[in-house]
C-alpha cells in the first residue's frame, strides 16, 4: 500500500474557527484520512497552529498578555475543538515550535547560499504615534482595487489580492488608529522569486492537469502575471528570528521572517515534532526527503491560501536545491458563506466551530459540511439548508433505518440476529445495488469529489429503506415468519456495513453502530463491493442491542433559535 502525507492549511492562531474553515482544509483531509486508513495505507496527517504574525501580536496586545502565553492557550483552545470534531490528526503541532525555527533557518541559509536571497534597503510604513515600523499587517486601509475599507496591507481579505500597505487608500495604523504615517527606509531580506519563475513554470505545468480546475487556475494565474521578489521579514518581536551567522546586522535589529514564509516550512517542522516524540519509531526526513517515489502528498486548503502553496512555496523548496517533498495534489475550495455572505474570524459573521459544538454533536456538522463542500462554487450556510440536511439524510433515512430494525427484531425475535429463510430475489437484487454504490463511493473518494461521495453514501442508507418498504417486516411477519427474520437479518447486515463505511464522515455514530452488535474479532477495516453483495457479516445469533437515537430530528422551534441567536437571511 501507498504511503500518504496529507496537511490541511494551518489555522491561524487569532481565534477559533469558523465553519467555512473547518470545510475549506481540516475537515475533508480528515474524512479522506480516515478513508486512506481504512483502506489500509500509510497515512500521516499533519497540521499545526500557524503562530507568527501581526494578528498573533494584536491579539496578545488586546488581552494584556505576552504573545507567547496568548498563542500557547490559543493553541490549546483551537486543538480541543479540532478534537471535538473528532479531527484524526496524527500530529497537531505549533509553527513557534523550536523544529520549526531549526528547519525554516536552515532553508533561508541555503536559499541565500544559492543567489535567491538578497538585503535590500526598503521604504515601509512607520508609525511616531506608535514609535515604530509597521509590518504590512499593522497597517490598515481601503482596496485599491475592491473598495474593500477593512483590507491589511498584505492581503485585501474582500477580493484576496495581494497587497503592500504602501498601496492601500487612506492607510491607518492597526495598533493605534493613527493616520499620521510616514514612509521611512530599513532593510529587509528578499526572496528573488522572479529567478524561478521558470523552475515553477515547469513544476506546475507538470502537475496542473491533475489538480481541481479551482487549483491550476490559481496558479497558472500567478505565474501570468509574474512571480515578484518578495520581503521575507517584517519588524516584528514574535517569530522566527533571522539568524544571526548569517545576516548579524538585521538580527541585531530584531528581524524575524515573515509568516508567508516560515509556515509552510511548519509541516515539515510539524512532522518532526512528530518524529522527535519517538525518534525510534518515526522517521520525519522518511517522509520529506528524497521520497518523491515513495509518498503522494495531498494537501487541503480554501482559494485564498492556494497561491501561497501552489507557487510560493514550490519556489522555496525549489530554490533550496536540496531534495525536499512538494505537493502532488492540491485539493483547493471555494467558500463556505453564510446566507450568502462571507464568514469572517475578525467580524465574527457566522457560526464558528466551538459554538457548532454547544448546539449538536460532531457528526451533524461533519456530514452536512462535507455534503455541501464549496468544491465546484462557492456554498452556503443557511440554517433552513442544515435543519433539512439533518432531518431528511441523517434522522429519517439513516436513523430511522437503523432504530426501526433493531427495534422491531427485538420485539419479535429477541435480542440476537435471527436466522430466517434463505436469501431470495430480493435479497440478491440489494446485494448487487450495495455492491455498485460501494464502489460509486469508493470511486468518488479516491477522486475526492467529496460531494458526490456524499451523494453515494446516502446512496447506500436509502437503499436500505427501499428494501425494507419493498419487504415490510411489519406485515411480512403476519404471514410468513422466516421471510420477516430473513429482512430482519438482511438489514441487520446493512447497519453494520453503513458502520463500516460511514466512519469516515460520521465516526462517532458509525462506532455506535457497530458497537450494537457483539461481534467477537470483528477487526474489518472496509468492505469491498465484492464482499459487500452478500451481506452476510453478522451471523446469525449475534447478540445486539438498540442503541439511543442516533441523530435527533431539528424542529421549527429549533431552526427558529438558532436563527435568532446566530441570525437568519441578511436580506
Amino acid at each position: 500500500m501507498a504511503r500518504h502525507l496529507i496537511t490541511s492549511a494551518l489555522p491561524y492562531i487569532n481565534g477559533i474557527k469558523h465553519l467555512g474553515n473547518m470545510v475549506g482544509s481540516m475537515l475533508p483531509a480528515d474524512v479522506y484520512s480516515r478513508y486512506l486508513r481504512q483502506r489500509g495505507h500509510d497515512v500521516l496527517y499533519i497540521c499545526a497552529t500557524d503562530e507568527h504574525g501581526t494578528p498573533a501580536e494584536l491579539a496578545a496586545k488586546e488581552q494584556g498578555i505576552p504573545v507567547a502565553d496568548f498563542c500557547a492557550q490559543a493553541h490549546d483552545a483551537q486543538k480541543a475543538v479540532y478534537d471535538g470534531f473528532a479531527l484524526a490528526f496524527d500530529y497537531f503541532g505549533r509553527s513557534s515550535s523550536a523544529q520549526n525555527v531549526e528547519i525554516t533557518q536552515h532553508f533561508a541559509r541555503r536559499l541565500n547560499e544559492n543567489g535567491f536571497i538578497e538585503e535590500r534597503a526598503i521604504r515601509q510604513v512607520y508609525s511616531p504615534a506608535d514609535g515604530r515600523f509597521l509590518p504590512d499587517r499593522y497597517v490598515e486601509g481601503t482596496c485599491p482595487h475592491c473598495g474593500y475599507d477593512k483590507a491589511r496591507g498584505d492581503q485585501c481579505e474582500n477580493c484576496t489580492r495581494v497587497l503592500d500597505p504602501t498601496d492601500l487608500i487612506n492607510p491607518r495604523s492597526a495598533i493605534s488608529g493613527s493616520t499620521e504615517l510616514e514612509v521611512r527606509e530599513t532593510k529587509h531580506l528578499f526572496l528573488l522569486q522572479s529567478k524561478l519563475q521558470v523552475e515553477v513554470e515547469e513544476w506546475v505545468a507538470a502537475h496542473e492537469d491533475e489538480w481541481p480546475q479551482l487549483a491550476s487556475s490559481i496558479a497558472r494565474k500567478w505565474l501570468t502575471e509574474g512571480l515578484h521578489d518578495r520581503a521575507i521579514t517584517r519588524d516584528l518581536d514574535w517569530g522566527v528570528p533571522v539568524p544571526s551567522d548569517t545576516w548579524p546586522e538585521l538580527a541585531a535589529e530584531g528581524k524575524v521572517f515573515y509568516v508567508w514564509f516560515d509556515a509552510p516550512i511548519e509541516y515539515i517542522g510539524a512532522t518532526k515534532e512528530w518524529s522527535d516524540l519517538d525518534p525510534e519509531n518515526r522517521d520525519w526526513k522518511s517522509w520529506w526527503y528524497d521520497v518523491d517515489t515513495d509518498v503522494r502528498y495531498t494537501e487541503f486548503m480554501a482559494k485564498d491560501n492556494v497561491p501561497f502553496h501552489t507557487v510560493m512555496f514550490p519556489a522555496t523548496e525549489l530554490g533550496v536545491r536540496e531534495p525536499w517533498k512538494k505537493v502532488d495534489y492540491v485539493k483547493a475550495f471555494n467558500w463556505l458563506t453564510y446566507y450568502g455572505g462571507k464568514f469572517s474570524t475578525s467580524q465574527k459573521r457566522g457560526v464558528f466551530t466551538d459554538q457548532a459544538l454547544a448546539i449538536l454533536p460532531a457528526d451533524y456538522w461533519r456530514y452536512f459540511l462535507i455534503a455541501n463542500a464549496p468544491e465546484s462554487d462557492d456554498s452556503s450556510f443557511t440554517w433552513e439548508h442544515f435543519t433539512a440536511t439533518v432531518n431528511k439524510d441523517l434522522a429519517d433515512t439513516l436513523g430511522n433505518f437503523v432504530n426501526r430494525v433493531l427495534s422491531f427484531s427485538k420485539k419479535r425475535f429477541g435480542e440476537e440476529v435471527p436466522a430466517g429463510a434463505e436469501p431470495g430475489e430480493p435479497e440478491t437484487k440489494l446485494g448487487e445495488e450495495i455492491s455498485r454504490l460501494l464502489a460509486e463511493y469508493e470511486e468518488q473518494m479516491e477522486a475526492l469529489q467529496f460531494r458526490k461521495a456524499a451523494a453515494a453514501l446516502r446512496a447506500l442508507w436509502s437503499a436500505g429503506n427501499s428494501y425494507l418498504e419493498e419487504k415490510a417486516p411489519w406485515l411480512e411477519i403476519k404471514t410468513d415468519q422466516e421471510g420477516a427474520a430473513l429482512t430482519l437479518r438482511t438489514a441487520m447486515n446493512l447497519i453494520h456495513l453503513y458502520s463500516v463505511v460511514s466512519e469516515p464522515f460520521i465516526p462517532a455514530s458509525a462506532a455506535a453502530m457497530r458497537q450494537t452488535f457483539a461481534l467477537q474479532n470483528d477487526t474489518a477495516t472496509w468492505v469491498t463491493p465484492d464482499e459487500a453483495r452478500t451481506l452476510s457479516s453478522v451471523p446469525v445469533g449475534t447478540p445486539f442491542t438498540v442503541p439511543p437515537v442516533l441523530f435527533a430530528k431539528l424542529t421549527e422551534e429549533d431552526l427558529e433559535a438558532y436563527k435568532e441567536r446566530f441570525g437568519g437571511d441578511p436580506a
